[in-house]
């Protein structure tokens, strides 16, 4: 063996532990805040994280990944100029938006609207826009997730204000996959912010990420999506890094403004070096409340199918 490369040899020996370290999952358990999460390596496929992952629970504008891909599978033109027109879109008429009825844009800023600044006047144009309308965008989004075996999941509208827009955390892994094929997707869902101009009249507006991860140092985002309701609480879901994986990241139901995104920073923190991150007191207790309630919801329901099956003849 030629004597230079035994000091390469050496330093090798050296990092091997830390580079079997850091491919290793973790024997302790991380808390989180969101009620239900899941991490899964994309190359290997390998759940590194799970907590009530096939869970169904409202999902907030997490739901404008499928319709994006959705408008992405019709093939409209991307450069094709549309108005921004919510009319048939349930519960869009008290919703705040910069985007001026009657306005156009293109097609393409629209869908980098509703990734990237979780624009819903945007989404909900998108559809009215769809071949056969409304009820053909919902029919579409539904055959969507069944094709990608999102068993846990229903969809009712395009921008997730409503709560019956239901998914799981396991079936939103899936989703993340399902958008490795649309590479435009990550693209736009990822950019930092973006100036739409608009015609009819003319005007321009600057837009920014809802995810402020992306303008962290020591984060890669592949593409992103946030989401927040009452019901869904805060959401955030990724194509990301960690600790030398390229993974899926699920977390859904979060307490506090900013938990969601500290949840992704305990469990990269936790996935590179094996350490447990505190989680706040009152995100737990919120946790532990709708879970409660959550529980209560469940055990009513199943009392009422047993006393209306009693009173049958």
């Amino acid at each position: 063996m030629s004597p230079k490369i035994l000091p390469f040899l050496g330093c090798l020996l050296l990092l091997l532990p830390t580079l079997v370290f850091a491919k290793a999952v973790p024997k302790s358990h991380q808390p989180l805040a969101a009620a239900s999460a899941m991490l899964v390596d994309l190359k290997s496929g390998e759940v590194l994280y799970q907590d009530h992952a096939d869970e169904s629970r409202p999902i907030a504008s997490v739901s404008k990944l499928l319709t994006v891909m959705v408008v992405l599978e019709a093939k409209q033109p991307l450069n094709e100029r549309i108005e921004v027109n919510v009319n048939g879109i349930p519960g869009m008429d008290n919703v705040v938006s910069r985007l001026r009825f009657g306005s156009t844009l293109r097609r393409k800023e629209a869908i980098a609207l509703a990734l990237m600044s979780s624009e819903n006047r945007a989404a909900a144009t998108l559809a009215h826009h769809y071949p056969g309308g409304f009820a053909a965008f919902i029919k579409a989004m539904n055959h969507k997730a069944k094709a990608l075996g999102m068993t846990h999941s229903h969809f009712v509208e395009p921008t997730g204000l409503s709560s019956q827009n239901v998914s799981s955390a396991s079936d939103l892994i899936k989703l993340l996959k399902a958008t490795r094929d649309y590479p435009l997707m990550g693209q736009l869902s990822s950019a930092k912010n973006r100036s739409v101009t608009f015609q009819k009249p003319r005007y321009s507006l600057a837009f920014y990420n809802t995810n402020p991860l992306v303008n962290k140092k020591g984060w890669k985002i592949h593409l992103t999506k946030t989401g927040y309701t009452d019901d869904a609480g805060h959401c955030l879901v990724m194509l990301t890094e960690m600790a030398g994986r390229q993974v899926a990241f699920v977390v859904l139901d979060a307490f506090g403004k900013y938990t969601h995104i500290a949840d992704a920073g305990r469990l990269k923190h936790w996935l590179s070096t094996g350490k447990i991150s505190k989680v706040p007191a009152d995100a737990l207790a919120y946790k532990a409340d709708k879970r409660q309630l959550q529980q209560q919801t469940a055990k009513n329901l199943e009392q009422g199918d047993s006393i209306s099956a009693t009173a049958q003849p």
